[in-house]
């Protein structure tokens, strides 16, 4: 490894030389210090990939955030604003601003990307307010932009893959990753759910699953190069079937993997290439 300003990392056998800059560090440690699954994900990930992969990350972590930093309605809204913006200037090809993730994402993200995840930052207005979703449409609208086109940003920076089957896969990780975060959600006086009754609960986390195979049915569609992307969703189908058995783990937020097996489960996604 070199020190100073880039870290050339290697893979195993030293066959791959990837440089780290000080920005994609600064992403990768962002994503590791707020959101270790996907940091574990991206480690799980072949070593060239991750310069691509961190700093998508950790603007999904920026975005996640700005919402709830502030009681300031105006203020939150300024901040999800800041990043429509800088997006928009990639979309645009024009200057970028300088910053440790927006200028490695500059690298990494096509002017259609870019313009794609426009909408990804405007549904986390929803996290700011406190009015309950309008309808099932309005749910799914908010996955499918939130975690759906960060599914499709992620893997379509890496290779060519079927937007279609990333969406379904997106739409099932996200509803999974929705099931872990209600308790919070509903402590911070949000309505996450348009029905909270175990029978919608249920019915629900079966539609996510259903698109999670759905989506694994057209694995052709997503190239080996793009399959890096999708570990990330490694632990979406043991979510979905606890849920499914018994919607009230999701209340008492009790869906979360022990260590052995969260990491086992991982391995074995990488290992098998199944998604």
């Amino acid at each position: 490894m070199e020190t100073g300003a880039r870290l050339r990392v290697t893979d195993g056998g030293g066959r791959v030389s990837v440089d780290f800059d000080d920005d994609v560090k600064a992403c990768a440690a962002l994503v590791h210090r707020a959101d270790p699954d996907r940091f574990m994900a991206v480690m799980a990930a072949p070593v060239a990939v991750r310069p691509k992969l961190f700093p998508l990350y950790a603007l999904n972590v920026e975005v996640a955030r700005a919402p709830w930093v502030t009681q300031e309605t105006m203020i939150a809204e300024m901040r999800l604003q800041w990043w429509r913006d800088a997006l928009q200037e990639i979309a645009d090809g024009k200057a970028v601003r300088r910053h440790e993730v927006v200028t490695p994402l500059s690298q990494v993200l096509s002017p259609d990307l870019a313009a794609m995840l426009d909408e990804y930052v405007a549904v986390r207005r929803w996290d700011i307010y406190r009015d309950p979703f309008e309808d099932e449409a309005h749910f799914d609208a908010y996955i499918n932009h939130s975690a759906g086109s960060l599914m499709v940003a992620a893997a379509q920076v890496l290779g060519e893959a079927d937007e279609a089957v990333l969406r379904d896969f997106g739409y099932g990780v996200g509803v999974a990753n929705w099931f872990r975060a209600i308790p919070d959600l509903e402590a911070r006086g949000r309505i996450p759910l348009l029905d909270g009754t175990p029978e919608s609960v249920r019915a629900l986390a079966q539609k996510a699953l259903d698109r999670l195979q759905r989506a694994r049915s057209n694995a052709a569609g997503i190239s080996s190069d793009a399959r890096p992307a999708l570990f990330a969703g490694w632990q979406a189908e043991w979510v979905l079937r606890q849920v499914v058995a018994r919607p009230d783990r999701v209340a008492a937020g009790d869906l979360a993997q022990g260590e052995i097996r969260r990491r086992a489960s991982l391995m074995w996604s990488v290992a098998s290439g199944r998604w």
